[in-house]
């Protein structure tokens, strides 16, 4: 069994939502050294108030795409493993669909690359169950069919491919982690590209409406960050998960109408909500079985979605 204690650990995107708590996780769990790289397109220094304050924490600002600077940050700093999280947000399809396919695409081909030629020993490469699309059958696993609708799930689909082939013709140590919907504190609360839950507290809090679009029947399937964080870690040092692909999610999915009510509950709102046609493309229903992940990983989510969503919600609310 590996360990990321005493390991030097890059996380491309390091300064989002999510990468952000991965790089608290990984200096609490004893990393030697953990390197973000982030190019601060929805990073947040804010996210990293915690990380900056340990000496074993190192940051470039600097875009995972570029080889060259992949290559001389990992000479540098002596990478062992690299966790890929950077992405664009998938609302970035809307606004600018080419990139919100390739910069998947690419920062997947410069990881390989780097890989391939021994710049470091192993990638955990971060996807999205967006790659999979409407259920077809719910629970979904792993086997489910990829049918991607918007270009930054198709970014995401074809860098799996693009990473699992990889795999299987070289041999590399690679593992492909699927998380389900990730929320909890940092996540993007303002603008074109914010998420829902933030950018809902945030609108009740200024004196606004909630925004349904569609008729709110879309279901997902949440799971709160700091288990998606545990998931990640447990897929470097639990080597079974090689050359898999590993959904991580609660197997409870939820409609939209009734997350936007729950947050409305939990902050005494009983206005009217706004409602919008619904988005181009979006997918209907995602729900995770994540058999794989507690057979390989010895992983299930510690925290339910009432507790979460609390926490989440508190931490926004005293924010603002």
């Amino acid at each position: 069994m590996a360990s990321v204690s005493g390991k030097n650990i890059l996380v491309t995107g390091g300064a989002g939502f999510i990468g952000s708590h991965l790089c608290d996780g990984l200096l609490a769990r004893g990393a030697q050294k953990v390197v973000c790289v982030d190019n601060f397109f929805l990073g947040n220094m804010d996210n990293l108030k915690e990380a900056l304050l340990n000496d074993n924490f190192v940051l470039y600002r600097d875009d995972a795409r570029n080889f060259g600077v992949l290559q001389a940050i990992m000479d540098k700093e002596s990478i062992d493993v690299v966790f890929n999280m950077a992405t664009i947000a998938l609302n970035y399809s809307f606004f600018n669909p080419f990139d919100a396919y390739m910069v998947n695409v690419q920062i997947a081909n410069t990881l390989l690359e780097l890989l391939r030629v021994g710049a470091y020993k192993t990638l955990i490469h971060t996807s999205s169950s967006e790659a999979y699309g409407t259920a077809q059958y719910s629970p979904m696993d792993e086997n489910h069919p990829t049918d991607p609708t918007t270009p930054y799930a198709a970014g995401k689909a074809a860098a799996d491919l693009m990473v699992h082939s990889f795999y299987k013709v070289l041999g590399l140590d690679i593992s492909i982690v699927r998380p389900f919907n990730n929320y909890g504190p940092r996540q993007n609360a303002e603008g074109s590209l914010a998420a829902i839950i933030p950018a809902t507290a945030k609108r009740i809090q200024d004196g606004s409406k909630p925004i349904v679009e569609g008729d709110g029947e879309q279901t997902r399937d949440f799971i709160y960050v700091e288990d998606t964080v545990r998931g990640l870690i447990l897929a470097y040092e639990k080597e079974e998960s090689r050359g898999k692909i590993i959904n991580l999610g609660s197997g409870k999915d939820i409609s939209i109408n009734a997350l936007l009510q729950g947050i409305c509950d939990y902050m005494n709102y009983t206005g009217e909500w706004e409602h919008r046609p619904a988005r181009t493309s979006d997918v209907r229903n995602l729900c995770a079985d994540s058999k794989r992940a507690k057979e390989l990983l010895c992983f299930e989510p510690k925290i339910g979605f009432d507790e979460g969503i609390k926490k989440t919600l508190d931490w926004y609310m005293n924010r603002n």
